[in-house]
Parts: C-alpha cells; sequence; structure tokens
C-alpha cells in the first residue's frame, strides 16, 4: 500500500537549467574567471545558483546553514575551478562538489549532536500524524527528520538514489564510490530507514 511516507522521487532534471549554460558558455566564463575576470564567475554562479539551492535543501532545512552550504559550494568550485577539464558538463562537476559539501555537514553535525541523540525509544509518537491524513509537506519533513536519525553515508545513497531517483552508475560518481558500494549501501540504508518508521509507529512499504 501507497502510503504518505514512502520516499518521495524528484526528479533532479526537471530542477536543472542545462539549456541556459551550454558547455562551450561555460567553458568560456570558466576561461576568463580564471583570467581574473570576477564578474564571469558570478555569470556561473548566477547560471547554477537555483540548481545548486535546491540540491542543498536536501542537506539541510535550517534557512541560514543552507545558504551557508550553497555559498560554500560555489567558494570551493571557484577554488578548484582549474581542475575542470569540460569532459562533462559543468553542472555534473558541481554537483559532485556539492553532494561532497552536503555530506561533510551531515558527519560534522552527526559529531556535533553524538552526545545528545534522543533515543528511539523516547520519541513522542504522539506527534505523529496518521498518513492518509497527513499534507505532503508534512510527510516530507518527517521523512527528513527520520534520515537525520541515520549515518551520513546512509542518507547520502538515500538522497542520491530514492529523493533524486540517480541511478547506480550517476549515484557512484558522485560519491566516488564503486558500484557494488552504492548497492549494498542502498540496501544496508533501505533496512535501517525502515526499522526507523517501524520504531516510529508508522507505515511504510
Amino acid at each position: 500500500m501507497t502510503t504518505a511516507y514512502e520516499l518521495q522521487t524528484i526528479d533532479v532534471k526537471n530542477e536543472s537549467s542545462r539549456v541556459d549554460g551550454p558547455l562551450s558558455s561555460d567553458m568560456e566564463e570558466i576561461r576568463l574567471s580564471l583570467d581574473g575576470d570576477g564578474a564571469a564567475y558570478e555569470r556561473l554562479v548566477g547560471r547554477y545558483e537555483k540548481v545548486i539551492s535546491a540540491r542543498m535543501w536536501r542537506f539541510t532545512r535550517d534557512t541560514f546553514k543552507h545558504r551557508e552550504l550553497v555559498q560554500d559550494v560555489f567558494v570551493e568550485a571557484y577554488l578548484s575551478l582549474k581542475t575542470f577539464r569540460g569532459k562533462a558538463p559543468f553542472e555534473h562537476w558541481l554537483s559532485r562538489i556539492a553532494t561532497t559539501v552536503g555530506y561533510r555537514h551531515w558527519r560534522t553535525k552527526i559529531k556535533e549532536r553524538s552526545n545528545r541523540t534522543v533515543p528511539i525509544e523516547e520519541w513522542d509518537q504522539a506527534t505523529w500524524e496518521e498518513p492518509e491524513s497527513m499534507e505532503p509537506e508534512k510527510a516530507a519533513e518527517i521523512l527528513h527528520s527520520l534520515l537525520e536519525r541515520l549515518p551520513p553515508r546512509d542518507r547520502l545513497v538515500l538522497m542520491l538514489r530514492h529523493v533524486e531517483n540517480r541511478s547506480i552508475e550517476e549515484t557512484a560518481e558522485l560519491t566516488g564510490w564503486s558500484r557494488t558500494m552504492v548497492k549494498v549501501q542502498a540496501w544496508r540504508a533501505r533496512n535501517k530507514l525502515k526499522k526507523l518508521f517501524e520504531a516510529a509507529g508508522l507505515e511504510v512499504d
């Protein structure tokens, strides 16, 4: 049975602005940026800011931290700009940096709250609503909350495979893992998430 708690698939390709930034145009802006033209890099940021902003929202729902992560992505991209060779679209290269930045944020957050994590047994189940009566936005917030209780690697593979609907090959490229590792990690992560749903008294397929 389909419930409001199923992993919500989002077609990242439809959020993309590839048509606004063909590779040839990107390469020219990159060349100008490396030559010291600050306005050229600002144009690149403007071209891909919406895509990266949507992507980083997957990693945090805190507005201030979200803006910070988006800025971090473009700062790291600028510092690494000379390594871009144009063998793949600039957006793909930028997405890998975004994945690294987001994953690092999760790892840091886990360390910061490792000593104050609330045990699953102490969750207030009365705060959860029945799936049939829940708004999609509420369901998404609960999913995000449960994902936060997983280790960063598990969250990352679930986000890429089942939220962004990335293929195994794309997930491997973005994470730097082997295809086998992606499959194993995804299987383990799904089982862990299912247990969290069950512990919270929620139904999931």
